[in-house]
């Protein structure tokens, strides 16, 4: 099986990578990222070593020229590549459409023109927006609510139009929160841990009592593999239903540290518009046969170690 995962080299993309391989012990990979700020070639490294199944390629998922030839009659083709903090999309807005929407496209376009047989567009719960009470199910309407999640909406949206058009299979898979090690410390997770092994307070947006669902970047892959072995087709939420308040989060990592929350926690002006509560129905994915396995409280511990010996690996 010949799989091309865009955004390889990633936090979410490194797990993906792993899970593919080790859990598809037949399959070849070929592995593109650019290489920003959040990637890093060491997640990967022990990969790549393994020349006869895995090949990396340093490029921009809108150079399609670079990776075009290589992909053509893939079995697989997973676009995990994304801008994907929600703050910088405020203040950088036209890079998140580049990438996530107009990437995304040529992504697809590039893989129908190549013949690949199935194609997954990674996605995430907030293009539903905000939900206070209950949760979204597949069929309901996207409703983003700021820059990021209405690139990864532009892109599902376009995607979506060429099913009558082309009999291609199409996966979009809708993910909770990811949590893990490898993550690049902007979002609330890994910067609370950072900052706090420099010793520096957690900022917390507005009054910190927003509502997240959090899954593991493994549970989140392990997901998308049972899919491709299932051959699953159209939209799945992925996702957990333990919820935590951002100030809650704060607080447990403080305890962790054995730091006062009352000093270690800063609460800041809250972002343009912050959704209060995210939600998704999961019902779907686990009628076949898929739940989370992991906890973010149980993982925590581990987390902070990776981030004590790892810290190096981020510039900030």
């Amino acid at each position: 099986m010949k799989i091309f995962i865009t955004g390889g080299a990633g936090f979410i993309g490194s797990h993906l990578c792993e899970e593919l391989y080790y859990k598809i012990p037949n399959s070849k990979l070929l592995i593109l990222d650019k290489i920003t700020y959040a990637a890093n070639l060491k997640f990967i490294s022990h990969l790549v070593k393994d020349k006869k199944r895995v090949k990396f390629i340093r490029a921009d998922i809108i150079d399609s020229f670079k990776y075009k030839k290589q992909i053509n009659n893939f079995d697989i083709a997973i676009n995990v590549a994304a801008e994907s903090h929600v703050d910088r999309s405020f203040n950088n807005s036209i890079l998140f459409t580049k990438t996530n929407t107009l990437g995304a496209h040529i992504f697809f376009q590039t893989c129908l023109e190549q013949k690949v047989k199935k194609i997954i567009q990674v996605s995430t719960d907030e293009v539903y927006g905000e939900k206070l009470n209950g949760s979204f199910n597949e069929q309901n309407h996207l409703n983003p609510t700021n820059p990021y999640s209405a690139s990864k909406a532009a892109a599902e949206i376009i995607i979506k139009s060429y099913k009558y058009h082309f009999k291609s299979n199409i996966l979009i898979v809708r993910g909770n929160n990811i949590y893990g090690k490898r993550q690049f410390p902007e979002k609330l997770i890994p910067s609370s841990i950072t900052k706090l092994l420099k010793n520096k307070p957690i900022e917390i947006h507005g009054s910190g009592k927003h509502v997240r669902c959090y899954l593991s970047a493994k549970d989140f892959s392990r997901a998308i593999c049972m899919l491709l072995k299932k051959n699953k087709t159209g939209v799945f939420n992925i996702g957990n239903n333990k919820y935590y308040k951002n100030i809650e989060i704060a607080e447990t990592i403080c305890k962790k540290f054995g730091k006062d929350k009352k000093k270690f926690i800063n609460f800041i002006k809250d972002r343009p518009f912050n959704d209060r509560r995210y939600s998704i129905n999961i019902k779907k994915i686990k009628k076949i046969g898929w739940q989370p396995q992991d906890s973010l409280m149980n993982d925590l511990n581990e987390i902070i170690k990776w981030y004590k010996n790892n810290i190096k690996l981020f510039k900030i």
